[in-house]
């Protein structure tokens, strides 16, 4: 099971890549904001990035403050990324991948370990939803969800697909 979730963080299957998806996206790119889209693709990178840190230090112990309201894990200044910021925006993004797919390796007894469920969730959790496993099978589905996201702004603005490469639909 962690082979299968090592792969779909390396966006394998019908996943995107996350860091392919944006490796050749420059900051003016990033900017963007494409006719119907709520969020540029650096504002989804800076909301992946947010949310991978949260749950990384829920993992390790911490108890993070839950956001009050979604618009806090986007970033607060709309202004346009300059270059180093978009650069840091990506950096920090193959990082939290990367040590996500080091958890997801952990042996047995360590993906079952339960972590702190989140204060402020609003539904009932079941035990089994705060499992190490399950944190790590929801951030492959929110990565991937804003990932799909990335790739339909690069599209609208004529900017698919990356240079690595990938589906065209």
């Amino acid at each position: 099971m962690s082979q299968v979730l090592v792969e779909l963080l390396h966006g394998k299957g019908a996943h995107v890549d996350p860091l392919a998806c944006i490796e050749d996206v420059s900051a003016e790119l990033a900017a963007q904001h494409a006719a119907g889209f709520p969020h540029s693709i650096g504002q989804l990178v800076f909301h992946m990035n947010y949310w991978m840190s949260y749950e990384l230090r829920r993992i390790r112990g911490e108890r993070p403050q839950y956001p009050e309201h979604a618009g806090e894990s986007f970033p607060a200044d709309p202004a346009p990324l300059d270059a180093q910021q978009w650069d840091r925006y990506r950096r920090d993004l193959a990082w939290f991948i990367a040590e996500l797919i080091a958890l997801a390796q952990s042996p047995r007894a360590e993906l079952d370990r339960q972590i702190e469920s989140t204060p402020a969730a609003t539904q009932p959790q079941s035990s089994n939803l705060n499992s190490l496993e399950a944190i790590l099978w929801q951030m492959v589905a929110h990565n991937s969800y804003h990932t799909g996201q990335i790739a339909a702004i690069r599209r609208a603005l004529n900017e698919w697909p990356p240079k690595a490469g990938s589906d065209t639909w």
